[in-house]
């Protein structure tokens, strides 16, 4: 049994001026997933001008903060929020939604490709392969503040939480960083690099929202449920539910991408 290591959630403080490991997380993030972002677009082949991701990647921070939040609020409390709408710009209180960052990001890069004309597969090859980047500092952020922590266990690596109880439980936090962050990126770094998947428009994309909700609902298996949702229908939570139309749509768009030839997506070299 392992005692949680008491980490200050606060990085850093002057004065009125609190900046906070969470914060730090999606900033981390966005610009490691914008850095990374344009090194594949330069890569061969060439879909569209790599330099437009220098205003993406505004547009997609917009697309996860918004989502993320309006997602947490329609899909985790909607009754709560209903009687005090005020409480949904409040951020800095906590509650964001992966799946509803996920929705945020995907109308931004549709509404961005159709802005600028540019591959709307293409770019979302890009931004997924990006996103575990963003996944895995936002879980270890998480073990930080020591929430979303995971169920009780007599396993080894079991861990006591402050505000989870004195029974050790799963450090799934990191357990999902693994599967959501280092497991996903290499994944599509070996499709990328080992196989050429940029050829393939729509196979990244695939790849990762069959990749991550495959890893989302391992890691849910860990993970303790929200105690105002617990456990829906046929034990599943709440997580493993949102998933399942995200693998759906991933095997749709890999098998799309492996047989069908698409159309007006040519390379373009700059």
């Amino acid at each position: 049994m392992f005692t949680f290591p008491a980490i200050d959630p606060v990085a850093l403080e002057l004065g009125p001026i609190v900046i906070r490991w969470y914060a730090l997380a999606y900033i981390v993030g966005l610009i490691g997933g914008w850095r990374y972002a344009l090194l594949l677009a330069r890569r061969e082949p060439v879909r569209f001008e790599p330099q437009l991701l220098d205003d993406f990647v505004v547009w997609a921070t917009l697309g996860v903060v918004i989502g993320g939040r309006l997602g947490y609020v329609l899909f985790y409390r909607p009754d709560y929020y209903i009687t005090d709408p005020l409480q949904i710009l409040m951020v800095w209180k906590g509650g964001m939604a992966f799946h509803g960052g996920l929705l945020g990001v995907l109308a931004a890069t549709f509404l961005f490709a159709r802005r600028y004309k540019v591959p709307l597969l293409s770019l979302a090859d890009i931004v997924c392969a990006a996103a575990p980047i963003g996944l895995f500092f936002g879980r270890i952020a998480n073990f930080i503040n020591g929430e979303l922590f995971g169920r009780v266990t007599d396993a080894a690596l079991g861990m006591v939480f402050p505000h989870g109880g004195p029974l050790p439980r799963h450090p799934s936090q990191l357990y999902q960083a693994g599967l959501e962050g280092l497991a996903l990126f290499v994944l599509m770094a070996v499709l990328i690099f080992g196989f050429n998947a940029k050829n393939r428009p729509g196979l990244l994309a695939g790849a990762f929202f069959a990749g991550y909700g495959v890893a989302r609902c391992i890691g849910e298996f860990f993970r303790e449920p929200d105690a105002f949702l617990g456990f829906l229908w046929f034990g599943a939570t709440m997580g493993q539910l949102l998933s399942l139309p995200m693998i759906l749509l991933g095997l749709y768009l890999v098998r799309r991408a492996l047989t069908v030839e698409p159309s007006g997506d040519t390379p373009k070299r700059t």
